[in-house]
């Protein structure tokens, strides 16, 4: 007698039974895995940490070029200063004598 398919009942997965080795081969494999994907994202931190390094290295070396810079600005704004009172001061003995 055949059956609709609505008298048929759904079938039952039924597991089969862990033993505990296979728990634990199946815990180790998990753990192998795990442990390789963080010694891949160290590797790759330790990475990244050279590239800042890197990057912090030449920065410093921008900004002591860029000390140096400033530095050699200021003297000569010092000296342009010096050079303007001295100007300043030959015009008024000029205006001075000028005057006589």
């Amino acid at each position: 007698m055949p059956q609709d398919a609505a008298e048929i009942p759904e079938a039952a997965l039924i597991a089969f039974p862990d033993t505990p080795a296979s728990r634990l081969r199946r815990a180790l494999r998990q753990l192998e895995v795990a442990i390789n994907e963080q010694s891949e994202a160290v590797a790759a931190f330790r990475n990244q940490i050279g590239a800042l390094g890197g990057a912090v290295a030449g920065l410093d070396a921008r900004t002591q070029s860029f000390r140096s810079a400033l530095a050699e600005a200021a003297q000569e704004a010092d000296r342009a200063r010096a050079a303007s009172a001295e100007l300043m001061a030959t015009a008024a003995l000029m205006e001075a004598t000028a005057r006589r």
